[in-house]
């Protein structure tokens, strides 16, 4: 019977597939990197019209230290230097 449902219903397969529909993990506010990572903040990037782009920008922990109680301006500035960064790019809700 399933291949039969996902010839009638085709976007059963993308759904469940995907699983677009399901935000893991659980009861955690993914706008607010800094209560799961150290020295991590959220930024958000406006690519086109009605699109936003969420980017969690996290220092190495050499930089641990110095990024201690800084604000977003920081992280920006941080983002210009030598040093390396990792960008952890998530979607809105239950989007990947």
């Amino acid at each position: 019977s399933v291949p039969f449902l996902i010839r009638l219903f085709p976007v059963l397969l993308t759904k469940f597939v995907f699983l677009n529909f399901l935000a893991f993990p659980f009861f955690v506010d993914l706008r607010r990197p800094e209560l799961l990572l150290n020295n991590t903040i959220s930024l958000y990037l406006p690519t086109e019209p009605g699109v936003t782009v969420g980017i969690w920008h996290t220092v190495p922990g050499s930089r641990g230290a110095e990024a201690q109680g800084k604000d977003q301006r920081w992280y920006e500035e941080a983002l210009g230097d030598a040093h390396p960064v990792i960008l952890y790019l998530h979607g809105n809700g239950g989007t990947r």
